[in-house]
């Protein structure tokens, strides 16, 4: 029997998270496809390893002091980290969300002890951007610090120095690819320059959803975007400084149809409840592996992150009401 391990810390319960084989994906895509269970973090998503980093790297570069306030623009998920992270640190925490997120992550935030400031949905060129929203309430408030997460490459270092030391770790060393969306872009730039340092010949894939500019970028050295997305915490249209020299070899496109057509095939077939986003990244580790089969690499192994838990969308993807006024399938156990 393994023992458990055991921490001194709550904030030492970020990282480390388990790796598991998705045997639908690995059928589909023709060898094995594996993912970083991130829902296991404290806040249940990928992002508090970057609210550790940014909060950490704050407190050494002596911008943040104690009893100090922490200012972040968020789709949700890295606010929740942030509130998490600052209540076990003794910080407050202010928290700019756009209010087209799901009721869940807003509940969630206030329950936390977050200060919530929702704004109305605007393109990233509008002063009223939930970016630009929390920057100006950081300016303006005493003691605070503004996390910054699209541009505060503290982002990517959690990846490059957590995430993908332990990936290599666990995959002992025989990783052929590594795909996920982008966001922030500090997961797919740090995951990727933390593997390509390992082995320069993993292959790292952009898993881009429809309404994001990264594809065309990538694919033909365009900022384009086309068509739209439900997805809640990914989709780029600009070259963050976290995305600045991510070491990107092929890039693919998901529709919310195919990434919901995972989610709801992890969820009946393997026990898995994940967001949308994380479907997305499924989808596109298939497409990653099935391009490395094509090539020759029939043993391949694939990994990609599964971003947090289908909890957080109840009221969104998993309510039959919402997916038929997006247009979009509906889990046959709803209809």
């Amino acid at each position: 029997m393994v023992t458990p391990p055991v921490r001194r810390s709550a904030l030492d319960l970020i990282g480390d998270t388990p790796l598991v084989l998705l045997d639908g994906p690995s059928r589909a895509a023709g060898c094995e496809i594996w993912g970083k269970c991130e829902f296991a973090n404290p806040g249940a998503s990928v992002k508090d390893r970057a609210a550790l980093w940014i909060v950490r790297d704050a407190e050494r570069r002596g911008a943040l002091a104690p009893g100090g306030t922490i200012v972040e623009g968020t789709a949700g998920n890295t606010g929740i980290g942030l509130a998490l992270v600052a209540n076990a640190l003794g910080y407050r925490t202010v928290i700019v969300m756009p209010e087209t997120q799901s009721r869940e992550k807003m509940d969630t935030l206030r329950a936390l002890g977050a200060e919530l400031v929702l704004v109305p949905a605007a393109p990233f060129s509008n002063p009223g951007h939930f970016v630009h929203t929390s920057r100006r309430l950081a300016e303006e408030t005493p003691g605070a610090v503004w996390s910054n997460q699209f541009d505060n490459i503290a982002n990517r270092k959690a990846h490059i120095e957590g995430t993908a030391e332990e990936l290599w770790a666990q995959m002992e060393g025989r990783i052929d690819g590594f795909t996920c969306a982008a966001g922030t872009g500090g997961t797919i730039a740090g995951v990727g320059m933390g593997l390509k340092a390992h082995d320069e010949a993993v292959t790292i894939a952009l898993t881009d959803p429809h309404g994001a500019a990264l594809y065309n970028f990538y694919a033909h050295g365009e900022l384009r975007a086309e068509g739209s997305s439900v997805a809640e915490g990914i989709g780029q249209s600009r070259i963050t400084a976290n995305l600045e020299g991510a070491p990107i070899d092929t890039q693919f496109r998901i529709s919310d149809d195919e990434g919901i057509a995972w989610v709801g095939r992890l969820l009946q077939e393997e026990g898995l409840c994940l967001g949308l986003s994380s479907g997305i990244n499924v989808a596109g580790a298939v497409a990653l592996g099935r391009q490395l089969v094509a090539a020759g690499r029939k043993d391949a192994r694939v990994a990609t992150i599964l971003c947090d838990t289908g909890f957080r969308y109840l009221s969104t993807l998993f309510n039959r009401a919402w997916l038929e006024a997006k247009g979009l399938r509906v889990f046959p156990w709803l209809a």
